[in-house]
């Protein structure tokens, strides 16, 4: 399966993704850093002190009070982004209502890396260092950030390799993440937040501790939205093998809706309270119809 389609890349490469908060980074770019540097965005004045270059002296400031002053700049940096990629059995789950690739209807684990494919390709192309993290009860693969065109190569190669399976434990492997970022920059988690939502809360307020800049893609398949089913059935854990339950869905289905819904507001809430991008996407809208609509919000609201 093409992670990348031609279509895809193409759309992508025109739009670009800056960082809101101030980043640290490497290389100059065009994300604002926390420095003052000398960049083209003026910030302040400072007193001139011995050692200082002359050429940044403002000279229309000591023409009228005849005082020496340095003109500072914002300093542009690299943006430094972690997609992180939710690998558990959960994410394997494909409804009848996904909508197709190649005739393929998508689990939410292959919509999850089509995403992080697009994102990866365009953060790359403006020149800022990516890094991919995959888990589910525990972290599987951390590739360290870069901003090389290899990245994208190495990236996609990682995303095609890896297969969802295993159980969740998605509040406890966050925490262990945001520890393992080693600077602030930006945090892409794609998920379907299948834990308890307090503790996913908890692990969300971590990043934003540590001064990370947080977008989440929440991923779920339109059943898991409407639990459209009516038929007396088995339902089946994909994080745990052979346990199956055989329920009549009209009897749970008020029930499961709303705390679906609580469980969404209460992320939506708490994200509205780290200044963090919640973006709810449901497997039957097209994914680069979803991606390139959160793109050109977020560039609206810059």
């Amino acid at each position: 399966m093409r992670l990348l389609p031609q279509e895809t890349a193409s759309v992508v490469s025109r739009l670009e993704l800056l960082a809101r908060r101030k980043m640290q980074g490497t290389m100059s770019g065009r994300h604002t850093s926390p420095n003052k540097g000398f960049s083209v965005i003026f910030a302040e004045h400072r007193h001139y002190t011995p050692g200082d270059n002359v050429r940044d002296l403002d000279w229309r400031v000591y023409g009228k009070n005849d005082r020496y002053y340095i003109k500072q700049y914002i300093e542009e940096t690299n943006l430094r982004t972690t997609i992180v990629l939710d690998c558990s059995g959960s994410m394997s789950y494909t409804g009848e209502m996904a909508a197709p690739v190649g005739g393929k209807k998508l689990s939410k684990y292959e919509y999850a890396r089509y995403l992080a494919a697009g994102l990866s390709y365009m953060l790359v192309k403006q020149q800022d260092a990516v890094s991919l993290v995959t888990f589910d009860a525990k972290i599987r693969q951390f590739i360290k950030a870069a901003s090389r065109p290899s990245q994208v190569r190495r990236i996609l190669e990682e995303l095609h390799q890896t297969e969802p399976g295993g159980d969740t434990a998605l509040a406890e492997t966050l925490h262990e993440v945001a520890d393992r970022i080693p600077r602030r920059g930006l945090v892409i988690l794609i998920s379907d937040l299948f834990d308890d939502p307090e503790k996913v809360v908890k692990a969300l307020h971590h990043f934003a501790f540590n001064n990370h800049e947080l977008v989440l893609f929440h991923v779920m398949a339109g059943e898991e939205l409407t639990f459209p089913f009516r038929d007396f059935n088995d339902f089946r854990d994909l994080e745990m093998a052979d346990r199956t339950l055989r329920i009549d869905p009209r009897s749970v289905r008020a029930a499961y809706l709303e705390k679906v819904r609580a469980h969404l507001q209460l992320v939506e809430r708490a994200c509205g309270q780290l200044q963090a991008d919640y973006h709810p996407v449901s497997t039957e809208q097209p994914y680069a119809e979803a991606l390139m609509n959160y793109l050109s919000r977020r560039g609206r609201r810059r």
